[in-house]
């Protein structure tokens, strides 16, 4: 049998496979909480090893997209127990992916119309996703950003260490993952694309990746390494993320990590939804060297790779070491039997990308099964 396909432990998580849903933002919870189509739908995908549920806030300032769900409130946290109760019921395991999108949101979703808050004062090149008064939705540019002052960042740690701590004791979750990837906040505090502070943040790698560090500190405090996983994306361009040398940088976030004894770490190959062979600055980035520095520093967390495999890729990867397990995102979006589909070998459903973002059950809950 492939190595796809047998029981792994990951961290303190013990999983069926080695196939994990990706998150995947489906703007489908209104007022920052999940429905009963959620429950619909992660209990549909469950036999996957590992459910990373869709990006959730850690608060409303971390809010940047209409219609996601949140974690920092008692209404949402009910709602997400409906969700981890029913893919448990099937013998699923599900951590939460915990965000804070930063500059990546506008003000008409922020605490009273307030700017968005980013490592300094420049806005990002990208959209998000916003619904109107009639209930229609598309894509708006985002909004300026204003620079966060130092004595705000240990508040927004805090509420990091809060959402997991809730999402794993109230909402019942297996464990976390920190969204540290695809030029949301942690990201932009890394890259120096969109860090230009100049107080114990910015400037040098040290600094910029700080609040990286402070903020898997106090989750691994709350809740255990173990319990805890950490999304990466070292060359993506994705929402405006930007740096020349990615290579020292992340090689030192990897060897950073090495000492939380983490559940896994989430590394998305190349650009977003995108290029595998994507690059930023004038090398391309060695994944192989970026992993050893991990390994080095004595992380043991599985090794998660993402973007564009398909099941020959996947079990290719698996057989030669080079991940433990994979993340698959749009084709779990069509196929909530996926793993039964990759065993038997049988053909996949299309994904309609119409209904990616918003809507109802059209598109979420409705595709087949093969049974």
């Amino acid at each position: 049998m492939s190595k796809l396909f047998e029981p792994v432990r990951v961290g303190d998580i013990d999983v069926a496979n080695r196939i994990a849903m990706a998150p995947l933002t489906r703007n489908r919870s209104p007022n920052a909480v999940p429905t009963q189509m959620a429950v619909d739908y992660y209990r549909q995908r469950a036999s996957a090893g590992l459910l990373i549920t869709e990006a959730t806030a850690i608060t409303q300032q971390g809010q940047g997209y209409a219609d996601v769900p949140g974690l920092y409130g008692a209404d949402q946290l009910a709602a997400w127990k409906k969700v981890t109760d029913a893919v448990h019921a099937e013998g699923g395991r599900i951590v939460v992916q915990l965000w804070h999108v930063g500059r990546i949101s506008h003000e008409t979703l922020q605490p009273e119309g307030a700017k968005p808050v980013a490592p300094s004062a420049i806005r990002a090149n990208a959209k998000t996703y916003l619904v109107d008064e009639d209930g229609s939705g598309g894509f708006a540019e985002t909004s300026e950003p204003r620079a966060l002052e130092t004595e705000e960042l240990p508040g927004i740690v805090a509420a990091y260490a809060k959402a997991a701590k809730a999402a794993v004791e109230e909402a019942g979750f297996d464990g976390v993952e920190v969204h540290a990837a695809n030029g949301y906040l942690i990201d932009q505090f890394l890259r120096s694309g969109s860090n230009r502070r100049t107080d114990a943040y910015g400037g040098s790698i040290e600094n910029r990746s700080r609040l990286l560090f402070e903020v898997v500190e106090a989750i691994t405090a709350a809740i255990g390494g173990g319990r805890t996983g950490i999304r990466l994306s070292p060359v993506t361009p994705a929402n405006d993320a930007a740096d020349p040398q990615p290579q020292p940088l992340f090689d030192h976030v990897a060897r950073g990590l090495g000492k939380y004894g983490l559940a896994y770490v989430h590394v998305i190959e190349g650009a977003t939804g995108g290029a595998r062979d994507h690059n930023q600055g004038e090398t391309p980035f060695d994944w192989a060297q970026f992993k050893a520095a991990y390994r080095d520093a004595g992380g043991t967390g599985a090794w998660m790779g993402n973007n564009g495999y398909d099941r020959e890729m996947a079990e290719k990867a698996v057989a030669d070491g080079r991940v433990d397990l994979v993340a698959f995102g749009r084709l779990f979006i069509a196929n909530p039997d996926l793993v039964e589909r990759f065993e038997q070998d049988a053909p996949l459903n299309e994904p309609d990308r119409k209904t990616f973002y918003g809507g109802g059950a059209k598109g979420y809950v409705d595709y087949p099964s093969l049974n």
